[in-house]
């Protein structure tokens, strides 16, 4: 792929970056505390690809003139003819003057007096005079950039739960704080999960709880709430599950964004991809929201 190819990818690649960063879909692959990072490594991108399309665009700079005399840019003699001694001629016969270069197979430029082989694989061209092309296929490269600003991949969902074991899968010990004020609280669904799961619902009591999380589907074909945690960006990203009782959701497609209120629920289940336990939620109402702009706990 030749270096212009590179350059605009970069410069593309770049743009979508900042793009990302100055809306809030930055947030569907990495933290919020990372949109500094995000913004610094764009605008680097670009000023890679600047640099490399000024430094290919730019006209070739203009080759210096040998000076006048002898081919080869050689001081001429006194009478203005070349030399026939030293190091770039050779005497044939003791009479006449022979360029070293003949030897070698070499050629003089004109008006510099460098030597290039006489096939040609020095300017570019074979040896039957035809001009060498940097392959183009390297341009297809800038359609998944393209697509990266056209079309912006969703935030992990129901599929990426699916595939992963439940993030609460070892016994913390710690002691909860008592929940906010307000009926019904709104907590996030790791913090339910983990005062359910290791605090046995003790600094949860008979309060009623309020959640926001995406429907998926659970091991035995009922919907689960689940909601994507990160450690740093999407690629560590993994799904924290809660079983539901009660009046549970239904007739809503995996990835359907609910807001659910309910109360503790002792009722524990299995994950079967890790075998972890999950806590569940007696649910009692629930209403069907919009992605939040932050779609991860």
């Amino acid at each position: 792929m030749n270096r212009q190819a590179q350059a605009v990818i970069l410069l593309l690649l770049g743009g979508a970056v900042l793009r990302a960063s100055a809306t809030d879909l930055y947030l569907r692959y990495v933290k919020e505390g990372l949109r500094p990072f995000l913004i610094a490594a764009g605008l680097l991108l670009i000023a890679a690809a600047i640099m490399t399309l000024w430094y290919e665009l730019r006209p070739p700079a203009s080759r210096a003139l040998a000076p006048a005399g002898a081919p080869g840019g050689a001081p001429a003699g006194a009478d203005g003819a070349a030399p026939v001694g030293g190091d770039d001629a050779v005497s044939v016969g003791g009479s006449a003057a022979v360029p070293a270069w003949s030897d070698t197979g070499s050629r003089p430029l004109p008006g510099d007096g460098a030597g290039v082989p006489a096939d040609g694989s020095g300017d570019g061209h074979d040896g039957h005079g035809h001009a060498h092309h940097e392959p183009r296929v390297g341009w297809l490269l800038i359609l998944p950039v393209l697509g990266l600003l056209l079309v912006a991949p969703p935030a992990l969902g129901s599929y990426a739960a699916g595939q992963a074991g439940t993030a609460l899968s070892s016994q913390q010990q710690s002691d909860y704080p008592p929940l906010p004020e307000g009926n019904p609280v709104q907590v996030s669904v790791l913090d339910y999960a983990s005062r359910a799961l290791f605090d046995r619902g003790a600094s949860i009591g008979d309060r009623r709880v309020q959640l926001t999380g995406f429907i998926a589907t659970g091991a035995d074909g009922q919907p689960i709430l689940a909601r994507m945690v990160l450690s740093c960006c999407a690629a560590d990203g993994r799904p924290v599950k809660l079983g539901l009782t009660g009046d549970v959701p239904a007739g809503l497609p995996d990835d359907s964004w609910v807001e659910v209120t309910g109360r503790y629920s002792d009722r524990l289940g299995r994950d079967p991809v890790n075998d972890a336990e999950i806590p569940y939620l007696e649910v009692e109402s629930w209403r069907q929201v919009p992605v939040p702009k932050r779609p991860y706990d």
